[in-house]
């Protein structure tokens, strides 16, 4: 196994520990009833509100880890456990999603960017496997034609490993955001305070090594690339 097979194994093993890390305290605190006797809906209601943002809507939407902000029709959409939890972890990641739709109001640099490479994102995820793939088998017998259409898919795989460390300070700055507010406006104690920062955090870091290993696996590409030139 090569230097980038064990990296990539490596980065593999970290993402699962954060993954189970980040679940765990996920579970821990969303048994924390949050003293401030409010729902993830109404804490988000009143950080968009405190933020001067009433364009904003708040809605529940299906499944698990679902939350997101959607900058298109400038909603807030929570998971079922987070829109009506009274939890510590409700409201953290509540407010967090809302910092998202505080970095829309404030035309934050790195949303708008990340928000206006969606689309080509979606297109070069839908098919940069198949043609990383096509690349690869084709560089055995079509030589120069193989390698162009590795290449290719080198470029797509490239722009979703951009995207991927573009999303990085999105997602800091919306948990800081977040964070901020919780603090300034009283809304949670200190101890809760602490504990929705824990939790974001291992959150933010769940995005950390998705493009660490989203590099490892471009550079690898890329080696394949420079040695069959």
């Amino acid at each position: 196994m090569g230097s980038f097979g064990i990296i990539l194994l490596l980065i593999l093993g970290v993402s699962w520990l954060v993954q189970a890390r980040l679940k765990s305290k996920m579970e821990q605190y969303s048994r924390v009833p949050f003293a401030g006797n409010m729902t993830g809906a109404e804490v988000a209601i009143k950080m968009l509100h405190d933020n001067g943002i009433y364009d904003v809507t708040v809605q529940s939407v299906e499944g698990k880890l679902t939350d997101h902000y959607n900058p298109a029709d400038k909603t807030v959409n929570l998971s079922p456990e987070v829109y009506s939890g009274n939890s510590v972890a409700a409201a953290a990641v509540a407010a967090h999603e809302c910092g998202h739709a505080v970095q829309h109001a404030r035309a934050y640099f790195w949303l708008g960017l990340r928000t206006s490479t969606v689309p080509l994102v979606s297109f070069a995820s839908n098919w940069v496997q198949w043609i990383l793939l096509a690349g690869a088998v084709l560089l055995g017998f079509a030589g120069a034609f193989g390698v162009t259409v590795l290449l290719i898919g080198i470029g797509l795989f490239a722009l979703t490993t951009l995207f991927a460390f573009i999303t990085l300070p999105v997602e800091f700055d919306a948990s800081n955001r977040a964070l901020a507010w919780l603090d300034s406006s009283r809304t949670t104690s200190p101890a809760e305070h602490a504990q929705a920062k824990d939790a974001l955090t291992w959150a933010a870091m769940t995005y950390v090594v998705a493009a660490l290993g989203s590099l490892v696996t471009l550079l690898y590409y890329i080696s394949i690339f420079t040695r069959r030139r």
